[in-house]
């Protein structure tokens, strides 16, 4: 008959298992996120409190709980981890989002200066340094260091100026020298096809992670060479897309 008689620590164990599925059915009712933290801290209380004072069934309900403890706080907390990706999402298009206004901001000067350099058939070399430093070829030419510029760009390329004749090189949003003179490409396709300034900036992709802009005196055409290959009569869309996976 003791059996049937209820201990102190067996009514303790039952108020607390009623209390804790009352408290879940309200947290559940709420669905508030600090709600549930507030009740996943109170279960892991409990649990030490029960393992102290051998609550019997306490413990064993816990020990059942835990064994779903991954599953049960993703599912509990499904809306604020959707939040929180939905955050980082968003952090990192907007990150990309500056990145590419800044791209644009640095490089539609060129852009606007190679589109000049185009319509006037005024051939110009372009070399955009990328991680590689091309400090042996800078120091060849005339070091200018001087912010890039639609204007600085027409005036070096100006037929009449003395720095016309050879390549510009560009380090972020300055251009760094000009009259620099690059290694010829020796592939003998692009000998048979493409001139001097071709050939160069050809040359420079070809020992660098450089990339070479080419505006033909010929036929107005703007060609592109990078990676030691050259791909011609690119828009200048296309140009600035280029511009922008290179440096991004």
């Amino acid at each position: 008959m003791d059996i049937l008689i209820p201990k102190f620590a067996d009514i303790v164990d039952i108020f607390i298992i009623a209390f804790l599925i009352y408290q879940i059915l309200l947290v559940l009712r709420r669905s508030g996120g600090w709600q549930i933290l507030v009740a996943v801290v109170a279960i892991i209380i409990l649990a030490t409190i029960a393992t102290a004072l051998n609550l019997r069934m306490v413990s064993s309900l816990l020990n059942s709980i835990s064994r779903y403890w991954a599953l049960a706080l993703i599912i509990l907390f499904q809306p604020e981890i959707r939040t929180l990706l939905s955050k980082i999402n968003l952090s990192r298009e907007l990150n990309l989002s500056l990145r590419k206004r800044e791209t644009n901001y640095v490089y539609m000067p060129l852009i606007d200066a190679i589109s000049s350099l185009s319509f006037r058939k005024i051939g110009a070399l372009i070399v955009i340094e990328n991680r590689r430093k091309l400090t042996e070829y800078i120091n060849n030419g005339e070091i200018i260091d001087a912010a890039l510029s639609l204007r600085l760009v027409l005036t070096i390329f100006n037929p009449k100026s003395p720095l016309h004749d050879g390549a510009i090189i560009i380090r972020g949003d300055r251009i760094i020298a000009a009259k620099v003179v690059l290694p010829l490409s020796k592939n003998p396709e692009y000998i048979k096809h493409f001139g001097t300034r071709h050939l160069a900036g050809i040359g420079i992709t070809e020992v660098s992670d450089a990339i070479a802009i080419i505006v033909s005196e010929q036929n107005s055409q703007i060609s592109v060479a990078q990676n030691g290959k050259i791909k011609v009569n690119v828009a200048y869309e296309e140009l600035l897309q280029i511009l922008m996976d290179a440096t991004s």
